[in-house]
């Protein structure tokens, strides 16, 4: 996986990916779930995330209670002690990691914690949930971290 092609790719895209996204918003296409579905499934045979690890090397999952909860137990800590050292309040008012890359995140791009890993984490990069309509701000912004994403993307802008 070359990411530095990737990241050179979305920065090209941007502003037509802002566009297509923008449109998608008003006109709501009908099938748009199965779309992205079929697209995510199909794309997901191709890469490799572990390949990759873009979303933890550069990005923060937002860390909700239960996700605290689960991964302080996982690591044998109180939340608040995990809370006072893995994380902060960013602007947005939510729980984000301190640091980039993920300290969880091990050299082979294998996750310490994959078993007690944030829900975010879990659902990451979105692209199969029910109801993409209301997580295209999300899915654009996606498109700048995961090469999946602006692969899926890429497709969709040919069938829509």
């Amino acid at each position: 996986m070359d990411i530095e092609k990737h990241n050179q790719k979305a920065s090209t895209l941007k502003k037509e990916n802002r566009i297509f996204f923008d449109k998608l918003k008003r006109t709501k296409p009908k099938n748009l779930d199965h779309q992205f579905h079929h697209l995510h499934e199909e794309v997901f045979e191709e890469i490799d995330c572990l390949a990759c690890a873009n979303c933890c090397k550069t990005t923060s999952p937002i860390f909700y209670n239960r996700d605290i909860e689960r991964l302080a137990k996982h690591l044998r800590m109180k939340p608040g002690e995990f809370i006072d050292k893995y994380l902060r309040i960013d602007e947005d008012k939510d729980y984000v990691l301190r640091q980039a890359p993920c300290p969880f995140l091990g050299s082979d791009n294998y996750c310490s914690v994959y078993e007690a890993r944030p829900n975010a984490c879990r659902e990451y990069p979105h692209t199969d949930r029910k109801r993409m309509e209301q997580i295209l701000d999300l899915t654009y912004r996606n498109t700048i971290v995961c090469p999946a994403v602006l692969e899926i993307t890429e497709r969709l802008k040919k069938i829509i």
